[in-house]
């Protein structure tokens, strides 16, 4: 016998939209000041350079255990380190020279710090891949996959509970926004409408694994779009472009809104680490990537084309940014090693 058709009416789809969820506009890109301009480029130059320094004393056997570095990143953290307050929080993973630098922490003390000196920002405890500066609302480094995600959201969380007016940037990568423990962030973020900026350093390539190969969703900034995190795609190799992303993620955070996530589509020029010759990808695509989208390149043309400097005023610039990173790799090789004592200090004993 057949069952008699429902004379109710269809229940109410819950079912909304994501174009109808509170949603920041499109970025406007950063009009800078000369200034401002000639500064974005002394930074990322400064992290280049650098990082080409560390490098060559990872080769020299004067860097100990894993080494990833910045180069081609650059302007992505200097970008959005210039849209923060002195209030802020920023945590990132292990990929974290830049970051240091853009937080305002002197040359010498991370060179020390990746050297493993009693004078480096976490008195040679730290290394490469663990740095750490409250002082300079750094919280780290961290060298486990998406574990600082969390923590970042933590940091979100004193801020509001303390109600200081300040936000956290959480730095992470493509490969990272496949971990678990990322979307329970996003979750909590939003559910409790955290100051936080999230934002995906996609720089193509999750060790040796390219985005497309290991993400069934490939556009990253739609991966917090199932806890209604909205998110922005930007160009992370244009500085200007990025800080106009973080003015527009600052103001949106800052206004109560909850979470953003922020996409940087950037590139890294070198292996995952010191220690990766990166056969997975070709020279020639290397090489394109530098010819067309360099940060650097980029913005040295802007500066020439706004009046605002010449091949000149740039040389000296670049002149200026050497002498500072040699000065840092020769008072790294200079200082003296932590004394073994320094193992049982910045311990935390405490009963809960």
């Amino acid at each position: 016998m057949a069952r008699p058709a429902s004379t109710k009416a269809p229940a109410p789809s819950n079912t909304v939209p994501v174009t109808n969820w509170p949603r920041p506009g499109e970025p406007i890109r950063h009009k800078p000041t000369r200034t401002e301009l000639l500064d974005y480029y002394r930074q990322m130059l400064l992290i280049r350079r650098f990082e080409e320094r560390a490098g060559q004393l990872y080769g020299m056997g004067m860097i100990g255990g894993f080494c990833h570095l910045y180069i081609g990143q650059e302007a992505v953290v200097v970008g959005i380190q210039a849209a923060l307050q002195a209030t802020d929080s920023v945590i990132t993973g292990y990929r974290d020279h830049g970051h240091m630098l853009a937080a305002g922490i002197p040359a010498n003390a991370v060179m020390a710090e990746l050297t493993g000196r009693a004078a480096g920002i976490s008195k040679g405890k730290g290394g490469s891949m663990h740095m750490f500066s409250v002082e300079h609302g750094f919280y780290g480094g961290h060298g486990i996959v998406a574990a600082q995600v969390p923590l970042g959201t933590g940091l979100a969380f004193a801020h509001k509970y303390r109600g200081d007016g300040g936000l956290a940037v959480t730095y992470f990568g493509d490969g990272a926004s496949n971990q678990g423990q990322v979307y329970e962030s996003f979750n909590m973020a939003e559910l409790w409408k955290l100051p936080v900026i999230f934002v995906i350093e996609n720089n193509q390539y999750a060790m040796g694994t390219s985005v497309n190969r290991s993400s069934s969703e490939d556009q990253l900034y739609r991966r917090g779009e199932s806890f209604r995190v909205p998110g922005l795609q930007v160009d992370g190799m244009d500085v200007l472009a990025v800080r106009g992303a973080a003015q527009t993620a600052v103001e949106w955070v800052r206004a109560g809104k909850g979470p953003l996530l922020l996409e940087m589509k950037t590139y890294r020029y070198r292996g995952h680490s010191m220690s990766d010759p990166a056969k997975y990808r070709s020279r020639e695509e290397v090489a394109a990537m530098r010819e067309k989208s360099d940060p650097i390149e980029h913005a040295k043309r802007e500066i020439i084309e706004a009046g605002y400097g010449d091949e000149a005023s740039l040389k000296q610039i670049d002149k200026e940014v050497r002498e500072i990173v040699t000065a840092a790799a020769d008072f790294a090789e200079g200082a003296p090693e932590p004394d073994a004592a320094e193992l049982y200090t910045d311990v935390l004993v405490g009963k809960y």
